[in-house]
Order: C-alpha cells, then sequence, then structure tokens
C-alpha cells in the first residue's frame, strides 16, 4: 500500500525545541479550555437545579403528594415575612406535604392563604397539600396567640360571679394545644412557681428593673408590671422557663422602644418607680387625664403625702372594683396606699405606652387631689380638699361615684 498522502509516515526527525513563549502560551490555552469546560459544567447543573425549581413551583410536570388521613400532629411556626413559597417549604421540611408544590398547587384555590398571619399552627404530617392548606387556613389551628391588655394583672379579678383572667391564666391558656387527641399546656401553678423563683436576668428582666423587683414584698409579684400589653406568639409544647422567657424578653424589648430607661432620667426617679407610676396612673384613670393624675401622684409624693389609690388596695384583693370600704382600707399591707407613704413596691398591673409617657412627663399643675366625676370615665382634679369634696359632691350626682 502507498501512503501517497503521507499519512502513515513514519516520523523520524527530531522536532525542533520549541521557544519559552511558545511553551508558555499552549499551557495558558491548555488551562483556558479547562476553565472553559469547568463553566459550562455548573452551568448544565445550575441549570439543571433551576429548571428542577421552576417544574415544582410552576406545576410543569407531576409532583409527589401524600393522600390518606396523615400520621401525627405537629406544632410549626410561620414568621413574619413569610411568602407562601417560605411556608411550603417549611412544611415540606416538617414532614407535612411530600413536596412544596403540593401546598403550593393547593393554594391557588384558597385565597385566605395569602392572609396567613405570623404564629404557631397545629397541623398533621403526611397529608396532601390541599388538606394542608385546609388546616393551615382554619382558624382552629393556630395555637399560642397571648393577648395582654394594659390594665391586666398577674393574679386573675374576681368581680362577684366574674373572674377576668390575669396573665398566670392568659399565659396558661396560651401555651395548650391539643395533639393527637390530648390537651398539653403549662399550669398557672407551674408559671407561678418559675415567677417566683428563676433567676430575673434569664428571663429577660432588663437590667434597670433587676434591683427593685428581686426586692418584691412577695416574690410571686416579682414580674408585675414588666409584661407590656401587646399580642404574643408563644410556642405550645414549652417549658414554663421557655415561656416567661419569650415573652419577658419581647416585652422588655417593647418597653425600650417605649423610651425606657431614659424617659426616666428628667423625672427625679428611677426606671422601674416610673413604671410603677405609671401602673398606678393605668388603673386609676382612662387615657385623656393620664398625664393629669401623673401631676397629682408627683406632687403628693413631694409633699409626702399618702396617695390614697383605691386600685392599690383592690390589687392586693383581686378586685377590679374602683372604690374601697372602709375595712379594706384598715387593713395593713405593703401595697396600702392609704396607711402608707410613697409608692407600692412593685408596678400593680401591665402598663401601655401613653401611660407610661405620662409617668415620665406629667401635665403642669398643682392639683392633689381627683375623682371619677363623669360616667365616660373623666375626672374631676383640686389643689385644696373643700375643692375635692365638691368634686366628689358632683361625681355622686352624676351617679360616676
Amino acid at each position: 500500500m502507498t501512503d501517497d498522502l503521507g499519512l502513515f509516515e513514519e516520523r523520524h526527525t527530531r522536532e525542533r525545541p520549541r521557544s519559552a513563549a511558545a511553551v508558555r502560551k499552549a499551557r495558558s490555552r491548555r488551562k483556558r479550555n479547562r476553565l472553559i469546560i469547568f463553566g459550562l459544567v455548573v452551568l448544565v447543573l445550575i441549570g439543571g437545579g433551576v429548571w428542577y425549581g421552576l417544574r415544582q413551583l410552576s406545576g410543569l410536570g407531576g409532583y409527589d403528594d401524600f393522600s390518606g388521613p396523615g400520621e401525627r400532629d405537629i406544632v410549626i411556626e410561620v414568621k413574619g415575612g413569610d411568602s407562601t413559597g417560605i411556608i411550603a417549604g417549611r412544611l415540606k421540611d416538617e414532614g407535612v406535604v411530600a413536596s412544596p408544590r403540593a401546598f403550593l398547587a393547593a393554594a391557588e384555590s384558597e385565597t385566605k392563604v395569602r392572609a396567613i398571619q405570623p404564629g404557631f399552627y397545629v397541623m398533621r404530617t403526611k397529608v396532601s397539600g390541599k388538606d394542608a392548606v385546609a388546616k393551615i387556613v382554619s382558624p382552629a389551628s393556630k395555637v399560642g396567640n397571648l393577648q395582654i391588655k394594659a390594665g391586666t394583672q398577674l393574679d386573675d379579678l374576681t368581680n362577684g360571679t366574674t373572674v377576668t383572667p390575669g396573665i398566670f391564666t392568659l399565659l396558661s391558656n396560651a401555651s395548650c394545644a391539643t395533639l393527637d387527641g390530648q390537651k398539653k399546656c403549662a399550669s398557672v401553678d407551674e408559671l407561678r412557681k418559675v415567677a417566683e423563683t428563676a433567676d430575673l436576668a434569664a428571663l429577660g428582666v432588663p437590667d434597670w428593673a433587676i434591683p427593685d423587683a428581686s426586692r418584691a414584698a412577695e416574690p410571686r409579684r416579682r414580674l408585675e408590671g414588666l409584661i407590656a400589653p401587646d399580642v404574643y406568639d408563644v410556642r405550645p409544647g414549652s417549658t414554663p422557663e421557655e415561656l416567661w422567657k419569650k415573652v419577658v424578653t419581647e416585652s422588655s424589648a417593647r418597653m425600650q422602644s417605649y423610651g425606657m430607661p431614659k424617659i426616666a432620667e428628667s423625672t427625679g426617679m428611677t426606671p422601674y418607680q416610673v413604671l410603677v407610676i405609671g401602673s398606678l396612673i393605668q388603673r386609676e384613670a382612662i387615657a385623656a387625664d393620664f398625664e393629669k393624675v401623673s401631676r397629682v401622684t408627683y406632687n403628693r409624693l413631694a409633699k409626702s403625702m399618702k396617695l390614697e389609690y383605691d386600685s392599690t388596695i383592690n390589687y392586693v384583693l383581686d378586685r377590679p372594683a374602683i372604690l374601697t370600704k372602709p375595712e379594706d382600707r384598715a387593713k395593713a399591707g405593703p401595697y396600702n396606699t392609704y396607711a402608707n407613704v410613697g409608692l407600692t413596691p412593685t408596678p400593680i398591673a401591665s402598663v401601655s405606652k401613653e401611660a407610661l409617657a405620662a409617668a415620665a412627663k406629667p401635665a403642669d399643675g398643682p392639683w392633689l387631689f381627683f375623682v371619677r366625676c363623669q360616667k365616660d370615665g373623666i375626672s374631676c382634679f383640686a389643689e385644696t380638699n373643700d375643692q375635692h369634696e365638691a368634686n366628689v359632691k358632683m361625681a355622686r350626682a352624676n351617679g360616676a361615684y
């Protein structure tokens, strides 16, 4: 066979040596080629992942889904700012749905999904996307909701047969969830024990409050006033310590946003004393009179006058009444402002932002007395006892006293 084209010609001649520049150029070309190949591989992998994600989210192709009644109940959390897609991913991670797409596909026909609020929800594992959607939008599924109103105290208030739940009861109720037919809660007694004995700093009590709160007349009142009125989400199944830490820590942050402890600097009082004054204002007046009642409090303290606030008597009696009886005012105790000069050892209720602001900045005025003189709760203020007695007479005539 001839090799006219020279394809099989054996090369016997030695190649001429290449220059250093040529060698470097060849190496650079090989390195560039390897980088290009590596980049193409990465792009293929990323593209595959994106395509898979798009298929899951847009419905292209199939997706995994469970069927049947599910296996067990669990509590999942929806966080502030969570999108429907994030919720779907979390449900997949917790074993509620087989795939995010199973939830998203079912959510397309349920407008309530877009209104899901942050908080905790009882869900069931291994259910269909449709069942998961129906479960999470059901009001009965949301648990752990704790609502504290301004003026609420730790213990329940009793007025005859009517009981107004205090923070102990409200937190116990919020801690409840029924999982697989069994209701589990942190009891009032368990919560009370932690409130009495736990390290205050570990619970999240702010530094400015710890010295005074630790010297409370009764250990069970150490946390009084340190829970700001607001809505809290607590996880059912948490320990009493975890529940208190969640609420107290968030409450401390709220009070800091109100300006505590800095707002107390110009008052001549400690931040804790300002909180105590705020609680007295909260229980003694309506918002329209907060600043004037604050001034009465400061004026009386400056003159070493007894405050003589019925709210402090009723606080110990766990009664919501405005007035007190002579026999109640005759009882000795650290919260009896008819018998003692000065502030109570602790706040007597949860303090609103408005009451706290009034405690830090009272109105200008010479008043030493006030009485609710109108049925809508408005008070009449006086500088002298004679003026006050006239206001009391008017209050009785108006049916407000």
